[in-house]
């Protein structure tokens, strides 16, 4: 029956290929993607955080 139904949705002249595991569908459709999610973040994160400021106060960056 389920080799029925992939049929019918198949293109006239296609010849499709092995089907993907369990563990590279895992990887290339939740791993990846949170992985990259998250190396992107890190960077952002990394790059636009907020700086630490110098102890020493000057008279002329500040008034008292």
């Amino acid at each position: 029956m389920i080799h029925f139904l992939t049929a019918i949705n198949q293109e006239p002249g296609a010849m499709p290929g092995e089907g993907l595991t369990a563990i590279e569908t895992f990887t290339y459709f939740v791993a990846a993607p949170i992985g990259l999610f998250l190396g992107i973040s890190l960077i952002v994160w990394a790059l636009t955080g907020e700086k630490k400021s110098k102890e020493t106060s000057s008279s002329i960056t500040s008034i008292e």
